[in-house]
């Protein structure tokens, strides 16, 4: 989600704000439940971005739980992302404190599932698994009993330690294997995949970025695996840089301004970034945020690999450079999400002591050339279809070949000219809430 600075700063004292998505249950229930619904329909009055859209009165009586309270204020024409989470829970997942197995799921164009990235201190990283193993049964059922009318529900159960799931694998040599993994914490790494790749005499920088994770405990909020990737790249001395955010649905603007402020050419140092834009009872909080250029990275173009799973600070970073560089989008339309978030309890005295927060869409969010209206997501400039039964690095990889040809020769070549279809499902669809930013199994 989206920090707003200065004002809420001061607020907010420690607190980091940045760019946000949808739901999660809020397990204690206070002693009288209407007091805690109440300070939601007041904060959402106060803070939400389209509080013209909302009653002028309701009946708490009527809502038999807070989310659902917060779902029949939501502005559903664009409001896909508003949602309730506990304090705990919000900084875990901004700083990538994790619970679970720690992968995600991909599908091919034949629609066969596969792992599509593991997290490498996770229990499937510490067991082994790669992107590029099938997935052919999940607790003894063939994939094809988790379908649905939207797309898969694979039942995994809840993001909780001690959970238990088998899942039968077919690996990239033909053999079969069979996993069993029982879901624990662990601190999730953001970088997947980096190198340096050397082509017709260019030093091509690439780099798979899974999701905008500030680092716990350091001030000023940013990423040090962000900052040690950078410094890989500016040593590498590279020409170019892909990076790709396929599956990356967002997280904290403070990093996705840590990584802008390196990738920048330096004509823009100093230049407008981006501004917001809060409902008119807030409006004394618009501001704006300029360029600080750090590294000295020399880049005239970037191209960012994506898909509906890019979302949020992805897209954040996408619209902010596009007006000072040449930005081309290899892979499939973007997500769509332009506004966002920071969370409410801060400022409620009842959302706070019920631990409860509240993190609604707050503000709208411009680029310096005024452009904010990209609810549909950006479409990519180089249609390439995705398949995680190849791994990061390899040249099969068709969104990596079709930014590299890009980048090369300028357009395509014949051989990577592929005809691609519109994904029906993408795992950012298996999630709602806080997880939709963050979407992992």
């Amino acid at each position: 989600m989206l920090r707003a600075k200065s004002i809420l700063y001061t607020a907010f004292l420690t607190a980091s704000i940045f760019i946000s998505s949808c739901d999660k249950n809020i397990d204690e229930a206070p002693q009288d439940p209407n007091l805690v619904k109440n300070a939601i329909f007041e904060s959402m009055q106060e803070w939400y971005y389209w509080n013209d859209q909302l009653p002028t009165v309701i009946n708490t009586d009527s809502y038999g739980s807070n989310e659902e309270l917060l779902y029949n204020l939501m502005y559903l024409q664009y409001d896909r992302w508003s949602y309730l989470t506990t304090k705990e829970a919000f900084e875990k997942a901004f700083t990538g404190q994790n619970a679970g197995h720690g992968f995600g799921f991909g599908l091919n164009s034949a629609g066969e599932l596969f792992i599509s990235f593991v997290y490498e201190d996770s229990p499937a990283g510490q067991d082994g698994w790669q992107r590029g193993w099938q997935i052919l049964e999940i607790n003894g059922q063939p994939i094809s009993v988790y379908e649905t009318d939207g797309g898969y529900n694979f039942d995994l159960g809840e993001s909780t330690p001690g959970i238990s799931n088998s899942f039968t694998f077919k690996l990239p040599d033909g053999s079969t294997t069979t996993r069993t993994s029982i879901k624990d914490n662990y601190q999730a790494n953001s970088v997947l995949h980096k190198e340096v790749i050397d082509q017709g005499g260019e030093k091509i920088g690439y780099w798979v970025y899974n999701s905008f994770k500030a680092t716990a405990d350091v001030s000023p909020t940013k990423s040090v695996e962000v900052e040690e990737t950078l410094r890989y790249f500016e040593e590498a001395n590279i020409n170019e840089l892909i990076i790709d955010l396929r599956y990356n649905g967002g997280g904290s603007v403070d990093v996705a301004e840590q990584i802008m402020n390196a990738l920048v050419p330096a004509a823009a140092d100093g230049k407008l970034m981006y501004t917001n834009d809060f409902n008119p009872d807030k409006e004394s909080l618009n501001d704006a945020y300029n360029f600080e250029r750090t590294n000295n990275l020399t880049l005239d173009k970037l191209v960012v690999i994506t898909s509906r799973g890019s979302a949020s600070s992805s897209e954040l970073l996408i619209n902010c450079l596009k007006p000072y560089m040449e930005v081309t989008l290899v892979g499939e339309q973007t997500y769509g999400k332009p506004v966002g978030s920071f969370p409410l309890s801060s400022f409620n005295s009842i959302l706070d002591q019920n631990n409860v927060e509240l993190v609604p869409i707050t503000f709208a969010i411009a680029n310096a050339a005024g452009e904010a209206e990209y609810y549909d997501g950006f479409p990519a400039d180089i249609l390439a279809a995705d398949d995680p039964s190849i791994n990061w690095g390899n040249l099969e990889d068709e969104r990596l070949s079709a930014a590299l040809s890009y980048l090369l020769y300028g357009n395509l070549s014949p051989s990577s000219r592929t005809k691609t279809l519109k994904s029906n499902w993408q795992m950012i669809d298996g999630f709602t809430g806080l997880q939709k930013e963050f979407p992992v199994y």
